[in-house]
């Protein structure tokens, strides 16, 4: 702008000022001198009102186009960080400083006072506006589908010929309950357990996706040992046309489990299940010899069970004959009874665990109670 122009609102004359860069585009108000210029000037834009969005139930902030989970119940920093987004400061501004000083008003309704600084066109301005923000309390997607008993999975916990054990279904929903809640943590908020119901046969677990559901009972399965069967139910169709299906994964956990005593029928004697993953793994409790079933047997060789852990009685140890008997009084019926010593009954054992079956009487480990700590 040349030496000598003059403003074409009031006719003053207009200080020199550096010409904009080839390229750049020329300011519309450049033209004005500085008191015009200011009086149209707005160093800040900001909204009359604001709202945020808040779910009442999980605390969860809507935006942009989705719920986001912040982890707080105090929103006034959320006010704040809203306020302070849709404030918007004059381009033309330099060295701006701001600053923000919340007001609770009432529970839902929170005055932002907002002072903002700049330099422009060689001046400081300062100006200060205040933005209402009304806290609206709402219900999200996810709190709205679990309030509606929503899922799109059931996760069944069944054992083969028999009832699931109370410590497996415990150890099942844990499972499960850990495994979403992970994916919860990661930001996932279509992850959620919708119910966990008992029945006479086992838990089931309703989740809230057929991934999540897909997840948990494999996660079940490599813990607790066997297999799952898949069940898919067409439901409905999605605003594409595309089905949608619901599916029950059924958790079948293996015959035998860890404290089981069981009878091969192969002529070493019973044997303590201390494992059913991948395949059965013991103790043979004639001799003390660790087990393992075939790779083709799996989890549930052919056997009869005999007992648990659980039924077995402390008894007294009447003599060590040698390494291979042990004369102990029957628990029942106290007579003295010669039976195979297994290797880890100690040569000075005053009294030792055993289980008297249709087998006959059998020494148990002394922590025969923790076979299944390695599981």
């Amino acid at each position: 702008m040349s030496s000598g122009d003059f403003c074409p609102r009031c006719g003053d004359p207009v200080p020199e000022r550096a010409e904009p860069l080839p390229g750049a585009p020329r300011e519309r108000d450049a033209v004005l001198c500085d008191d015009c210029y200011f009086e149209d000037f707005d160093l800040v834009d900001a909204p009359e009102r604001l709202e945020v969005r808040v779910c009442s139930q999980c605390g969860a902030v809507y935006e942009g186009n989705r719920w986001v989970d912040v982890g707080a119940r105090d929103y006034t920093d959320v006010a704040v960080e809203q306020v302070t987004e849709a404030l918007g400061v004059h381009l033309n501004a330099e060295n701006v400083r701001w600053g923000v000083e919340p007001e609770q008003v009432d529970e839902n309704t929170i005055r932002m006072h907002c002072t903002f600084g700049g330099v422009v066109r060689d001046t400081y301005r300062e100006e200060r506006v205040t933005v209402p923000v009304h806290i609206s309390k709402q219900t999200c997607q996810r709190c709205g589908r679990i309030a509606g008993g929503y899922y799109a999975s059931i996760v069944q916990i069944r054992a083969d010929e028999r009832n699931p054990t109370p410590e497996e279904e415990q150890r099942a929903v844990e499972i499960a309950e850990s495994y979403v809640a992970k994916r919860e943590a990661t930001g996932a908020r279509d992850a959620f357990i919708t119910e966990i119901k008992e029945t006479d046969d086992g838990t089931d677990i309703k989740i809230s996706t057929n991934q999540l559901g897909g997840g948990a009972a494999k996660r079940i399965v490599r813990a607790l040992g066997g297999h799952v069967e898949e069940y898919p139910t067409l439901v409905t169709e999605d605003s594409d046309g595309n089905e949608v299906y619901r599916v029950t994964y059924a958790v079948r956990l293996p015959k035998y489990t860890p404290g089981d005593v069981i009878d091969l029928e192969d002529g070493d004697g019973p044997v303590l299940v201390r494992s059913v993953r991948g395949n059965l793994k013991g103790v043979r409790l004639a001799t003390g010899d660790p087990y393992e079933a075939d790779f083709e047997e799996g989890e549930t060789p052919e056997a009869r069970r005999l007992g648990t852990v659980d039924d077995a009685s402390e008894t007294t140890v009447v003599t060590v004959e040698d390494e291979y008997a042990i004369q102990v009084l029957d628990p029942e019926t106290y007579e003295a009874k010669t039976i195979a010593r297994p290797s880890y009954v100690d040569a000075d054992a005053q009294t030792v665990p055993v289980l008297k079956s249709r087998a006959g009487l059998h020494v148990l480990p002394a922590r025969a109670a923790a076979v299944g700590d390695d599981q």
